[in-house]
Order: C-alpha cells, then sequence, then structure tokens
C-alpha cells in the first residue's frame, strides 16, 4: 500500500456563529472555503489541475452549504475546472471523514493530489433540520436519538463524573488555548479572511474567553434541563427517548454554555499528495498517515465512540496508547473528553494542549480537519512524532486518524 503524504494544512479562525455578532457570519460559506483553498495553492505553488479531488466536509447541507460546497468553492477559489469536488456528511465527523478519504484514495494508488476538507457556518439557520431520526417511527423504535446536549448529560450521569470536573476541563481548555494564542502556536496554519473588498474580516480567534474561571462557570445554567422536556412536533421528549433505552436514568444537567463547545463559523483544508507526485513537484511531505478508521457505538447515547474508535485504529496501526505523543479529542462537550481521559488512562498533557472546542468553538463539519492540521503544528513545534486524532458524531460515530511524521 502507498504512503499518503500531507504536505500542508491551513484554516481560518473561527468566528462566533451568530447573526448580526460573529465577524464571517455576513460572508458566504463558499467564500470560507475559497479563502482556505487559495492559500494552499499560494504556499506550494501546485498547479490545480492536477488535483485529482477536493473532498468537502459539510454537515448542514441547506440554503448556502447546499449544492456540492466542495466543488463550488474550488470553482470560486480559481481551481481548473478539472479538479473535481464532492461534499460529504458525517454529522461532526465529517471533517476527519473528508481527509481519510482523501488519504485512502492517494494509498490505494487511484489518485495523486487530493484536497481534504471542510466547512460550517453555524450562524446560518436552518429551519428544517431534524434530529437524527426523528419521523421515522421505525428507526426511533430500534435507536431513540436525542439531543446531544441532553445525551452528554445522560452519559454524565451514568459515568459519575459531577460538574466541577467538566467545569475544571473546561477552565483548562481557555486557559491553554489562551496560552497557545499567546505564543503563536496556531500561527503556522492561520489563513486571515478577507471581505470581497479586501478588507480584513477576521484574522484573529473570536470565541476564547481567557477570563473563564470556576467561578465564572458557576454562574452558568445548565442548558439542556430545559430542552430535555421539549419535543419536535409528534415525537417523544428528549428525555423520553433517552429513557425509553435507559428507563431508570435520572438525568443530572451538568452542561452548560462554557463547558460545552462554542457555536462558530470556520473552514480548514489539508493538501494530500503522494510520493511521486511530491518528488516529481518539489513538495515536501510533512506527515504520512499510519491509519485510520471509523467506529460505531450506541445511537442514543450518541457521544461514545471516540474511546472504541481510538482502540481500533491503534490495533490498525500495532501501535498502542505509548506510541502516541499527542491526543486530540474534538470538545463537543466536556463529558466527550473527560470520559476520553479516563477509560484510556491518559496522560492529561498529552491530550488537547492547545484548548479545544470549549474555547475555540466547533464549526461542524471543519472541525476535523482543523484538528489534523493542529496536532501537525504541535508536533513540528515540540519535535515529537505521533499524533492520535479523533471526535464524536451524530448517529453514535467516531471517525479516527493517526499521522507521523516525516
Amino acid at each position: 500500500m502507498a504512503d499518503a503524504y500531507i504536505i500542508d494544512a491551513v484554516r481560518t479562525p473561527r468566528g462566533i456563529g451568530k447573526q448580526g455578532k460573529g465577524a464571517l457570519a455576513h460572508l458566504h460559506p463558499q467564500h470560507l472555503a475559497r479563502t482556505v483553498l487559495e492559500a494552499l495553492v499560494d504556499r506550494n505553488g501546485f498547479d490545480t489541475a492536477d488535483v485529482d479531488d477536493v473532498i468537502w466536509g459539510t454537515s448542514a447541507q441547506q440554503g448556502p452549504q447546499s449544492g456540492d460546497l466542495g466543488r463550488m468553492a474550488a470553482l470560486d477559489a480559481g481551481y481548473d475546472i478539472t479538479a473535481s469536488g464532492v461534499t460529504l456528511d458525517r454529522f461532526c465527523g465529517s471533517g476527519i471523514t473528508a481527509n481519510n478519504l482523501a488519504a485512502h484514495s492517494i494509498m490505494a494508488g487511484m489518485e495523486d493530489l487530493v484536497v481534504g476538507g471542510g466547512t460550517e457556518m453555524m450562524s446560518i439557520k436552518h429551519p428544517n433540520m431534524l434530529p437524527m431520526g426523528a419521523l421515522n417511527e421505525h428507526l426511533r423504535d430500534l435507536h431513540p436519538q436525542s439531543n446531544q446536549g441532553v445525551c452528554a448529560d445522560a452519559i454524565a450521569t451514568i459515568e459519575g463524573i459531577d460538574r466541577d470536573a467538566l467545569d475544571a476541563l473546561a477552565v483548562e481548555s481557555q486557559n491553554r488555548a489562551a496560552r497557545a494564542i499567546d505564543e503563536g502556536r496556531f500561527d503556522k496554519s492561520l489563513i486571515p479572511v478577507l471581505n470581497p473588498d479586501g478588507s480584513v474580516a477576521l484574522d484573529r480567534e473570536e470565541f476564547p474567553r481567557p477570563n473563564t474561571t470556576m467561578e465564572s462557570l458557576a454562574q452558568l445554567p445548565p442548558s439542556f434541563e430545559k430542552l430535555a422536556d421539549m419535543a419536535y412536533p409528534g415525537e417523544p421528549t428528549f428525555r423520553e427517548l433517552i429513557n425509553q433505552r435507559y428507563p431508570d436514568l435520572d438525568i443530572q444537567h451538568v452542561h452548560h454554555a462554557g463547558n460545552s463547545s462554542g457555536v462558530v463559523d470556520g473552514a480548514a483544508a489539508i493538501l494530500w499528495a503522494s510520493d511521486d507526485y511530491a518528488k516529481q513537484h518539489g513538495l515536501k511531505p510533512r506527515a504520512r498517515v499510519v491509519a485510520t478508521a471509523n467506529m460505531g457505538d450506541d445511537p442514543t447515547l450518541m457521544l461514545n465512540a471516540p474511546v472504541p474508535a481510538a482502540k481500533k485504529v491503534l490495533a490498525r496501526a500495532g501501535m498502542t496508547l505509548d506510541d502516541i505523543d499527542i491526543f486530540e479529542v474534538n470538545e463537543a462537550f466536556a463529558v466527550v473528553a473527560e470520559k476520553f481521559i479516563r477509560d484510556l488512562e491518559l496522560d492529561r498533557d498529552k491530550v488537547n494542549v492547545n484548548g479545544g472546542a470549549m474555547a475555540l468553538g466547533h464549526p461542524i463539519g471543519a472541525t476535523g480537519a482543523i484538528l489534523i492540521g493542529t496536532v501537525l503544528d504541535e508536533l513540528e513545534r515540540t519535535d515529537q512524532q505521533v499524533g492520535l486524532i479523533t471526535m464524536c458524531a451524530g448517529g453514535g460515530m467516531a471517525p479516527a486518524i493517526i499521522i507521523e511524521r516525516v
């Protein structure tokens, strides 16, 4: 099997995902994607006619984000018309999956130059979006699926993880993100987003709250307690959906705005090449794929697949936890990262070392691509070798990837 090499990784800053408040909210999703696609060309000088495919992750494929965002953004970025594009949805895992598939096509020997990435503008409201399995009574009876925030509270209750532990992780995420920003750890990959007139729309992270403390988080009310007793028309409440599978579970509501992922807009892209193409065109590989994996888990609790995904990708790589220098697990909710650390008995200093989505935000379809680039930059900064990246996704899934510096 051939190697697939990461040549470069870029991303936009993450803007607050609210219309009228976020610095990116007035832009088209294709504009954000175009920004990172153009940056790859500017930084690496490849001929876009050589691009075999642009594989893009976008979860909410409605409105401006519909219509194959990957292909449209490539055209908008001035890529040659021969560079095809496709857009996929694995919910929050879309960005990792887009890049795993990009790597797979090269490893299979079918393609030589591929871009993987993703975009999500959470400032765009999609009124017709329904939860997983909604209005399908047969699926609901087989696998009742609730609101993800209510699932996070349910998992914390089952695992006996209290709010103090989750808030402590959130404070640490903010502190680590603030340090990373102050020390310029993100600068290598961060691409400013310009307005159509050439002025700067955003050139820094907009979401972090570096002054967050345990005391300030303690003032925040639970976000999902009232929501748990709400329902879509004709559907059971979100609490009832979980209690269909876990009838004795008295959900304790411990997640809130401070220990859940931030609502943001953003995009990211990674340039992948085969060994032959890189050598022939003077491109310097930064890392290679060691292994990838996909994992499913209980769709009712929904968020528990990262741990088995990590175990699966390690087994495929022939590695153990001790072989990994840096772990990145998306902080969709604090309990996801906390359970990941506890179940795998990880050194906390190796996990999300530059903060995570609680501090920086989670632009759904883009986050996986962001995390891969973040790990690569950190491996290079610290002269370490191997990173493992995974994240929970709707429907009870998690993609994973292990990369190694070259």
